[in-house]
């Protein structure tokens, strides 16, 4: 019985992610808050949530012709070297030191997501 929370919290997160919502973040909220996985544990295990997610977003994009083969060439070298950084810092760096601008990313995001920035209209003179 003990894998039942954990396991309601990864389906409704899965449930959530798929409405379009950023289940993943909600997914580290609640392993963190809730479960008590370590961040850095729980980072891996979201990384790991979002790969089949983002692989069959890539297949079905490409399929529909909607990549920009150029720009993905271009990203996918950068992508890769700042990922295998951002790994191997975040491997060397305290969990406590990690949670403060985690946290300050999460409100900077809820904040943008409650007052979203308005669009310009097209002023005609």
């Amino acid at each position: 019985m003990k894998w039942l929370l954990p396991f309601f919290c990864g389906l409704a997160c899965g449930t959530v992610s798929a409405w379009g919502v950023g289940g993943g973040t909600l997914l580290l909220l609640v392993m963190t808050l809730f479960l008590g996985v370590d961040q850095r544990t729980a980072q891996g295990i979201n990384l790991l949530f979002f790969l089949p997610t983002a692989a069959s977003a890539l297949f079905l994009h490409a399929k529909g012709g909607y990549l920009h083969k150029p720009t993905l060439k271009a990203s996918i070298p950068a992508a890769v070297i700042a990922a295998a950084l951002g790994a191997f810092l975040a491997t060397g760096i305290d969990v406590a030191f990690l949670r403060k601008p985690f946290g300050i990313y999460l409100l900077a995001s809820g904040v943008l997501l409650v007052w979203p920035k308005r669009k310009e209209r097209n002023k005609k003179p």
